[in-house]
């Protein structure tokens, strides 16, 4: 799409549809198992009107996850070093679980990359990810230092949170297959505060 100028309405609005469309595809498909062809017939666009916006599946995909990278991380970065401990990595556990309950398929675009070896977004994983991660461990160790809550490993702690939390939209088929009718956040939601609890009680 020209640059030159500012956007129309309608310019905006088949920007979101294709982005919207492509999300439902390379979520179901990854990135190499989806095409231009299903992105444009899924956003109801002719595939030269979809490549006027996007010149490419790898443009879309990194306009994808550009802006997924950043509400991945908006959970962690909401820890607070001056809050209850406890009561802070709880909301954390709570705000991922949020994540999956909401935001499903950005949580399998997320994972199809990462399982692709992150070829496009390595980068971010090891600067802004990896910095982030590193300065809340400090905080964490922090709290385990003044007794606040209970020594464990603190990148292990936050990667077993990621497990957790994402296995309930990354793995949804399997979950719902198990649980029927059942809602499985209703009975996620107890569970983790429950087990966190338990293992970070001092």
């Amino acid at each position: 799409m020209p640059k030159d100028r500012a956007p129309t309405r309608i310019q905006k609005k088949n920007r979101a549809m294709i982005l919207d469309a492509a999300l439902n595809v390379f979520s179901a498909h990854g990135f190499r198992g989806a095409t231009v062809d299903q992105i444009a017939s899924e956003a109801g666009l002719s595939k030269p009107n979809l490549l006027y916006y996007f010149p490419s599946k790898e443009a879309i995909h990194t306009a994808l996850l550009s802006g997924l990278l950043e509400v991945w991380l908006a959970p962690l970065h909401a820890l607070d070093e001056n809050g209850d401990p406890m009561e802070e990595i709880l909301a954390y556990i709570q705000r991922k679980l949020q994540m999956s309950r909401e935001l499903p398929r950005e949580s399998r675009l997320f994972a199809n990359e990462l399982v692709q070896g992150a070829p496009r977004i390595h980068a971010a994983l090891s600067d802004d990810l990896k910095a982030l991660v590193d300065s809340k461990v400090i905080i964490l160790t922090r709290w385990m230092d003044q007794g606040k809550i209970a020594r464990v490993h603190p990148y292990h702690l936050i990667f077993s949170i990621w497990a957790l939390t994402q296995h309930y939209a990354d793995f949804d088929v399997q979950v719902r297959a198990i649980l029927g009718d059942e809602d499985p956040f209703e009975g996620a939601e107890p569970f983790v505060d429950l087990l966190y609890r338990k293992l970070l009680t001092p």
